[in-house]
């Protein structure tokens, strides 16, 4: 009889498939977990997506609304100074610009918030101004009835760009400018929803306390026709002065513009000497220096002027440099900016006014967001 052995001969053959299979378990295992992992970060940022999008959409609607109720806070301003009625000067309520202030500090002062509940809150820092938009001279004045150029505007935009160290020729090109655009202006009123995404995107509005917008859009149309027999271009009618690229300027003269020139929807508006620059005074009168016009400015501070002719008596040679054609010492249209800052990033909002009487309309409203850039830690 032969003996057993022991230790029996290792059989390759059926070792291979089952470390085959081991190994097929282990990658499968492997692929499972990954898909798993890549399932569940997928989830994950789909709702961290949805939690910072809700967050960004509740804090433009919160400025949004906060920044409306500063713009009807200037209409209450400007109204109540209508009903008191005299000349607008730079002593009154409205030309007193609001510093950077906080929110809780007037949340603060209610009643029923307590300072507990401010605790935790981001800082959101709240600043704004009116300003006189008759300040400044009204590009649309350079155009006069029946679409002409008026010959007094066009001597004072001149006399504003030799003053400035701007080519004087890119006057006639802005009268011009205005001349056509003025001849083809077609207004047309639609109702828009409101932008629901932030940004530098910006809305116009004529009704602040909507959630509706209702835009004014301007388009120009021509009927007469050129050599070739198609309508010549017509500009855009601008709106803001950051637009007069439209008419042909260059950006460094409408930088340059930016404080002493605006554009608003009427032509034949006259200038509010107690509140105009001594650039814009010296401008818009003929015969005027510049030491002259600083003088005006000098009086009105210790006085203001209730009267156009009143300014007259700082002048010596010149006894009827301001007329109540192209002078006032009222105003119509007000510029309301407002901004609204939260850690780096802020909204503001740009509106113009009209104040007839008591009553205060917006004609234009315009909001952008941005950031503010931060230095990079050493």
């Amino acid at each position: 009889m032969t003996p057993r052995n022991p230790f029996p001969r290792f059989n390759k053959r059926s070792a291979r498939p089952k470390a085959r299979q081991a190994g097929a378990a282990l990658l499968a295992a492997m692929l499972t977990v990954t898909l798993v992992a890549t399932l569940a970060a997928a989830a994950l940022w789909q709702q961290w997506r949805a939690v910072e999008v809700e967050e960004a959409e509740r804090a433009r609607m919160q400025s949004a609304w906060i920044l409306i109720g500063g713009l009807d806070w200037s209409r209450l301003i400007l109204r109540e100074d209508g009903r008191t009625g005299g000349p607008d000067t730079l002593t009154e309520v409205w030309a007193f610009p609001l510093e950077e202030a906080r929110l809780s500090s007037f949340l603060s002062a209610q009643k029923n918030v307590s300072s507990a509940d401010l605790e935790g809150l981001p800082d959101a820092l709240l600043s704004g101004r009116i300003v006189d938009a008759q300040s400044k001279l009204n590009v649309r004045n350079l155009v006069g009835a029946n679409n002409k150029p008026d010959p007094a505007a066009l001597a004072s935009f001149k006399k504003l760009f030799a003053l400035l160290g701007l080519p004087v020729g890119e006057v006639d090109l802005l009268a011009s400018g205005v001349q056509r655009a003025t001849a083809g202006i077609t207004t047309v009123t639609t109702t828009t929803p409101a932008p629901t995404t932030a940004g530098a995107a910006t809305d116009t509005s004529t009704t602040p306390a909507t959630t509706t917008t209702t835009t004014t859009t301007t388009v120009t149309t021509s009927t007469s026709a050129g050599d070739d027999g198609q309508a010549p271009s017509v500009p855009l009618m601008p709106v803001r002065t950051s637009q007069l690229v439209w008419l042909g300027l260059s950006p460094q003269t409408v930088a340059a513009l930016e404080p002493y020139v605006t554009v608003l929807p009427a032509a034949n508006t006259r200038l509010n000497i107690n509140t105009a620059s001594a650039e814009a005074i010296y401008a818009s009168v003929p015969e005027m220096d510049m030491a002259t016009a600083k003088q005006v400015v000098a009086r009105r501070t210790l006085k203001s002027f209730t009267a156009v002719k009143e300014a007259d008596s700082v002048l010596r040679d010149q006894a009827d440099a301001f007329t109540d054609q192209r002078h006032s010492v009222g105003t119509s249209y007000f510029e309301v900016e407002g901004k609204l800052r939260l850690d780096n990033t802020f909204v503001e909002e740009h509106s113009l006014l009209n104040r007839n009487g008591i009553n205060v309309t917006v004609l234009w409203r315009e909001r952008g967001a941005g950031a503010t850039l931060t230095a990079a830690p050493r």
